[in-house]
């Protein structure tokens, strides 16, 4: 492609992905789901201080204020004051992490920087590639916006690196490890929870089309609440190649009974396709994760790791660490196949344990 000539396919094809972000943001069902996600996090955190014999006060912008004589602090969804500052930006910059983990030892996938201006690393990564490849932005967007996966050829890589260079100027191509997404959240060094996400699907009935289904599917999530949802299902790019990759699209009609896999990055997943598999982790795999926290500085870390096999080592199998989530989402830990874990809970008692340990100062 002559170079003005993808300069502006990649200026437009940005321009229309934002323009629909936007639309997306706006829509009525988009401001209902957000409402619930909303309301989730103030029934945990209200459960946490009344579990604490604590009062709530609502600030505005779903920002809580949590009392208590002697103590005060302030939460707003799962943004809480348990880290600093530029340890969340730490965490937020994949490159740097990958980095910073690999030094210690830590598998991470295979991977290049690139971006829109200089694409040959990322030409070259896919030439050698022996499997399909996922591209990102190389800071952290939360939920999982910009990612494409499953991307085999030069017009697949263009086309992702478009999307992803609305959320940031810097990309990453890594490998797309095989294997299963698994969450495990610690807090200072100790694991509370583990869970396996499993990526959003749908059932087919042997008339409907896909496209049907996940609208049916959205109003479901609607109708439950944040028990059965805390995200709706989003219809671009990434759901499109997951579902050319098993040779679907979205006019396709699935027999009855057959689950279909709608989107690879699993961050749309429903309830239901959240596992507890908290006694399945092998040690060795805890001691990793908590390592990967510990070198981001991270005192609340939700570590995502990916390996076929996580009663293995990740060395035996081939699995990565693939993110060193800072302000984790507590959603898998309380919705999902198995008992829930109030992590609120235990991250309220340690932000009261933090200020009474800490020396009074003068006025």
């Amino acid at each position: 492609m002559i170079p003005r000539l993808r300069s502006a396919w990649v200026q437009l094809t940005s321009l229309r992905w934002r323009v629909q972000a936007a639309l997306l943001r706006r829509s009525p069902t988009a401001r209902e789901a957000a409402q619930q996600r909303a309301a989730f996090y103030r029934h945990v955190w209200r459960e946490a201080a009344e579990q604490a014999g604590m009062e709530v006060e609502p600030l505005g912008d779903e920002i809580l204020r949590i009392t208590r004589e002697g103590f005060c602090t302030k939460v707003c969804g799962n943004w809480t004051a348990i880290d600093d500052p530029v340890t969340l930006a730490l965490a937020g910059n994949k490159a740097a992490v990958y980095r910073l983990l690999a030094r210690e030892g830590l598998p991470v996938p295979r991977h290049a920087l690139f971006s829109m201006d200089r694409m040959a690393p990322a030409r070259e990564y896919l030439r050698r590639a022996t499997g399909p490849c996922v591209v990102k932005p190389a800071r952290d967007t939360g939920a999982g916006m910009g990612v494409a996966t499953g991307v085999r050829t030069l017009r697949q890589l263009r086309r992702a690196a478009a999307v992803a260079a609305v959320y940031d100027h810097e990309l990453i191509i890594e490998q797309q490890v095989r294997g299963g997404n698994y969450r495990l959240l610690y807090l200072d060094g100790v694991l509370l929870d583990a869970v396996r996400r499993h990526p959003p699907t749908v059932v087919g009935d042997g008339r409907s089309t896909i496209r049907r289904l996940v609208h049916r599917a959205n109003a479901e999530r609607l109708s439950g609440g944040f028990a059965a949802a805390q995200v709706l299902l989003t219809i671009d790019a990434e759901m499109r190649r997951t579902l050319a990759s098993q040779g679907l699209s979205l006019r396709s009609v699935p027999a009855a009974g057959r689950g279909v896999v709608v989107k690879t990055v699993i961050n749309e997943n429903a309830a239901v396709d959240n596992e507890a598999v908290g006694q399945r982790i092998c040690p060795a795999i805890v001691a990793d994760g908590a390592r990967a926290a510990a070198c981001v500085g991270a005192r609340l870390a939700g570590v995502d790791v990916i390996t076929e096999d996580p009663s293995r080592p990740l060395a035996e199998t081939g699995g990565v660490i693939l993110e060193v989530n800072t302000t984790p989402g507590f959603y898998y830990h309380y919705h999902r196949r198995g008992e829930a874990v109030p992590v609120a809970i235990d991250v309220l008692r340690r932000l009261i344990e933090d200020s009474s340990n800490k020396p009074s100062r003068a006025l």
